[in-house]
């Protein structure tokens, strides 16, 4: 089963298009494993995913964050290391090699801006040699990210949007679009079609409101402070699922 049917069976299993970004502020590592995996347990029924960033990844290191994953796996959940690849092929090869081997994450992001030759390709090989994913930065979800992903390019296009066609013709599993964009969100969902999955942050916290990004077109949305350190994580999660259901 490749990436994109893990975690579209996960969604349907779960009831939920929520990505749990599981990024806690700084502690110490006995601390933030006890914490993250109390948070973990605590949403797994109200989410279809799991991402991990360097929050945990700096201080835990692969293998120590490699039982979380293993547990998010039995809970049913994908796994998605939000690495942000953006070196040249040979160190985004190895990288890769290490988060979806020794970390045994289901699928990573990269950036689009190193380009394939030399860049991404070695990633998307071993990806589906693996049958791992790959997800591309398309436009994220801060306000100084339309520094770049917003330029309008000689032709007349966006750079988000040659993102997109650059991720059809690489054949990427899925975009990240910032939640707080959600015209940008149809604007993607309209060029890179039904199959390519729209993965939405910065709901929460940075403001995204999580209907309308879903109504746009986004097939995930990724929440991480405002499940993560809310006093009942569990609830919270489900708090936003009510408000997705319209309760």
């Amino acid at each position: 089963m490749g990436f994109r049917e893990l975690i579209r069976k996960a969604r349907e299993e779960k009831g939920s298009p929520i990505v749990l970004a599981l990024d806690l502020p700084p502690d110490k590592p006995s601390k933030l494993m006890r914490r993250a995996r109390q948070v973990l347990e605590a949403v797994a029924l109200h989410v279809c995913a799991l991402k991990v960033n360097f929050h945990l990844v700096l201080p835990l290191g692969l293998s120590g964050v490699r039982p979380l994953v293993d547990r998010a796996h039995e809970l049913g959940l994908a796994c998605i290391m939000d690495a942000k690849l953006s070196d040249i092929g040979s160190t985004n090869e190895v990288a890769a090699r290490y988060y979806f081997e020794i970390g045994g994450f289901d699928a990573l992001t990269a950036s689009p801006l190193v380009g394939w030759e030399g860049g991404l390709e070695p990633i998307f090989s071993l990806a589906r040699e693996l049958g791992k994913g790959t997800i591309l930065l398309a436009y994220m979800s801060h306000p100084g990210a339309s520094d770049f992903f917003g330029l309008e390019l000689p032709d007349g296009r966006r750079f988000y949007e040659l993102v997109v066609e650059k991720a059809i013709a690489w054949g990427a599993d899925g975009l990240v679009v910032g939640a707080t964009r959600p015209e940008t969100v149809r604007d993607v969902r309209e060029l890179a079609g039904p199959d390519v999955l729209i993965f939405a942050p910065g709901v929460g916290a940075q403001g995204g409101e999580p209907r309308a990004a879903l109504e746009a077109g986004a097939d995930f949305l990724i929440v991480g402070r405002s499940i993560t350190l809310a006093e009942e994580p569990g609830k919270a999660a489900e708090r936003i699922l009510e408000l997705l259901k319209g309760r």
